[in-house]
């Protein structure tokens, strides 16, 4: 298969099926992303908060791309597979006045900025108080173009995918995303890094944000008509074992109605795969599966996700 490249120049502001393509590929095909930090290159390793203050707000959270996938069509779903993510040796972490879960308690700005050793994953937060991040490098806004006209922003998460923060789909894990518009128009964007546990919730807004190079594969899949939110299938979840994870995400400007979306997609997935009836997918999901919030600050949008563990499932 041939390998094509999206560079650093190809990037849009919005998430709007009238963006033509940057890139054309067949399904199966593997693209490389250069991409920026989620400032657009506003902020360098040499900023200081006052770059904070100076940020063009609608310069952020760009995205790179559209990739027009031949042979993806509406109803079907676009199988991301994330072979590589290398990132820079240095990333940043800001508080953004008026951004975050308590941006009222955080009035001011702040930046931090790490100095990221790639080949040990980890990064020093206070080295004299030996106080240091595992990394595990992802990129946290992928998706493809909505069904509906018009630009949408790129800062909250949609059933589409976009900024979804989703730090499991890292290099060796599969992301699906629902496809509404011929080719899918995939994009990519928010490069990040969040600290290697289970239980993540993004609350200033920013985590360790970095220019990224990710490799992905597209296929455009016909057997997959229960994918009508981001899926992912992922190693490693919550055990030090090599254990394999399915999990579907709910994105709802409710928070209770995107719980029952993400258990609800849980379901049509067993019933689809594993042939069981509702009842029976409901029963499982009651007691081998789990809900994680998953993003809470990129309104209007929340993103649930739950996992199961599909090997363990007779």
């Amino acid at each position: 298969m041939s390998i094509h490249s999206v560079t650093r120049s190809h990037t849009h502001l919005a998430w709007d099926n009238s963006i033509p393509p940057v890139l054309q590929v067949q399904s199966g095909e593997t693209i490389t992303f250069d991409c920026l930090d989620a400032s657009n290159g506003q902020i360098t390793k040499d900023s200081t908060a006052a770059t904070i203050s100076s940020l063009v707000f609608s310069q952020l959270d760009q995205v790179s791309g559209p990739v027009f996938v031949h042979g993806a069509v509406p109803g079907d779903t676009l199988q991301v597979e994330v072979l590589s993510v290398d990132t820079a040796d240095w990333g940043w972490t800001g508080l953004i006045p008026g951004f975050g879960l308590l941006h009222d308690e955080f009035p001011e700005p702040a930046l931090k900025i790490w100095s990221l050793d790639t080949a040990g994953g980890f990064a020093w937060f206070n080295e004299e108080k030996g106080m240091k991040i595992l990394l595990k490098p992802f990129a946290g806004e992928m998706g493809v173009a909505p069904g509906k006209k018009g630009a949408f922003s790129t800062i909250p998460p949609y059933n589409t995918g976009g900024n979804i923060d989703t730090k499991h789909v890292a290099a060796g894990s599969t992301l699906y995303l629902p496809v509404e518009v011929e080719g899918a128009l995939f994009s990519i964007g928010a490069r990040r890094i969040r600290q290697v546990s289970f239980i993540y919730t993004s609350f200033t807004g920013t985590a360790i944000e970095t220019p990224m190079k990710v490799t992905v594969r597209l296929t455009a899949r016909k057997d997959r008509p229960y994918t009508k939110t981001p899926h992912f299938h992922t190693r490693r979840l919550i055990t030090t074992l090599d254990d394999e994870y399915y999990c579907t995400t709910g994105v709802d400007p409710d928070i209770k109605e995107a719980t029952r979306s993400a258990v609800r997609h849980m379901i049509e997935f067993l019933c689809a795969e594993h042939q069981l009836d509702r009842v029976e997918a409901y029963m499982l999901c009651s007691v081998g599966g789990d809900l994680r919030m998953h993003e809470v600050v990129d309104m209007p949008n929340y993103v649930v996700r739950f996992y199961h563990l599909p090997l363990s499932v007779p």
